[in-house]
């Protein structure tokens, strides 16, 4: 296929994607959803994501890329352009994005085909949820210091230990698993797998947070048993194959469609210029303030600038090799957000405190609960701290410290 064919098709799919997606638009939820899928913990609210999450696959925005034989659509570099245009859209995100954004990207290059062939197509269209098992009480960011055990015993293997900081675990049919099956061997005595959650010995209980919200959730495994035909590579190869799973998280993967937010970063900074414009204080808007202006302004360029470098990630020559540009989309896109919303609370002044539900607050308090939910950004996934030392390793080439 030549390239202008290539570059037409791509742009046919574009329009594609944006006349569906406005034609298909969903009817709001009887009740708020979330601001973010992690949240997501009422049946209601699972039900109708589900639902818009199956008619988005059945329309080819979701495993857009993906072969045909593992319930793909089969096209090629057409992926990309489908989420940017449901970030575009503004309409509901998908629920199952630990499904699409980690379990799929890791399978299609980890597992076997029977493996593909069996979880890929449920996870397109939400009908199984999946949650991620890797931090532990006393193993987060440090997560090589995992000590959930997993011990053989005949086809099948025994787990023991607890698992914190589940997202989606309520609601979720599977787990992926990290289980330590070596003691001695720090690295290499880990193994990966795909644990199902409805079965004896495995108990979910929610986190509450600051915010109210109960997204999170402790899950202990008390003689959990998974078949081997559920391990996920070999075993020991539990660490390589979570570094597949955390490089789709951070980022730095094509991934096959999540979207766990339905708001864009573009979309968000407009939002808070108006509301910079409407606010008022000392008889003038905020937004005439030119202090006020400058400090909006100066993250609407770095949010630009990170749209354009996940443009930029997309073609390998522009990447600067060691996967420079994607593996900062995380702790950049992140730490925008977080300030992004600091700036929206200093706007409104004393009226941040308003929070949501009270008739006097600005948006139904959207933004103090936003920059409350930001930390979760900061810290999940790895922290801040633990990004910028990946960028220093692995795109800088400095020394690990000892």
């Amino acid at each position: 296929m030549s390239e202008a064919t290539q570059l037409r098709e791509q742009e046919e799919f574009r329009e594609y994607c944006r006349r569906w997606l406005e034609e298909n638009r969903p009817a709001p939820p009887s009740t708020t959803l979330p601001q973010a899928a992690y949240e997501v913990t009422y049946e209601d609210h699972r039900n109708y994501l589900v639902d818009w999450q199956a008619k988005c696959y059945e329309a080819g925005l979701i495993a857009t890329d993906v072969a045909r034989e593992y319930g793909g659509h089969g096209h090629r570099n057409f992926q990309a352009i489908a989420s940017a245009e449901v970030r575009r859209a503004n309409v509901p995100y998908f629920l199952n994005w630990i499904g699409l954004g980690m379990t799929a990207p890791t399978l299609l290059v980890h597992g076997t085909e029977e493996q593909k062939k069996r979880f890929l197509p449920p996870i397109f269209t939400a009908a199984e949820i999946w949650c991620q098992g890797f931090s532990e009480p006393g193993a987060g960011s440090d997560l090589v210091s995992l000590q959930t055990s997993a011990v053989k015993d005949g086809d099948n293997w025994i787990i023991n230990g607890s698992k914190v900081w589940t997202s989606l675990g309520a609601l979720a049919s599977w787990m992926l698993l990290l289980a330590r099956t070596d003691k001695n061997d720090k690295y290499n005595g880990i193994t990966y797998f795909m644990a199902p959650m409805d079965q004896p010995g495995v108990t979910v209980r929610p986190i509450h947070k600051m915010t109210g919200e109960c997204g999170f959730n402790e899950v202990f495994l008390e003689n959990v048993i998974i078949p081997d035909h559920l391990r996920v590579d070999a075993v020991g190869a539990g660490w390589k194959v979570a570094m597949s799973t955390l490089t789709s998280e951070r980022g730095a993967a094509a991934g096959v469609g999540a979207v766990a937010s339905s708001e864009s970063p573009m979309g968000a900074i407009h939002q808070l210029i108006e509301l910079a414009k409407r606010t008022r204080r000392n008889g003038r808007a905020v937004w005439d303030d030119p202090v006020w202006r400058d400090r909006i302004m100066k993250i609407y360029e770095r949010t630009e600038a990170a749209v354009q470098n996940g443009r930029r990630a997309r073609i390998s020559s522009l990447n600067g090799g060691a996967m420079r540009i994607p593996l900062q989309g995380k702790v950049v896109g992140s730490e925008i957000g977080q300030e992004m919303h600091q700036i929206a609370l200093g706007v409104l002044g004393q009226r941040s405190s308003l929070y949501v539900h009270d008739k006097h607050a600005e948006e139904d308090g959207r933004w103090a609960l936003g920059y409350m939910n930001t930390y979760t950004g900061t810290i999940s996934g790895g922290s801040s701290e633990i990004q910028r030392n990946i960028l220093g390793e692995r795109v800088l080439g400095l020394p690990k410290t000892k």
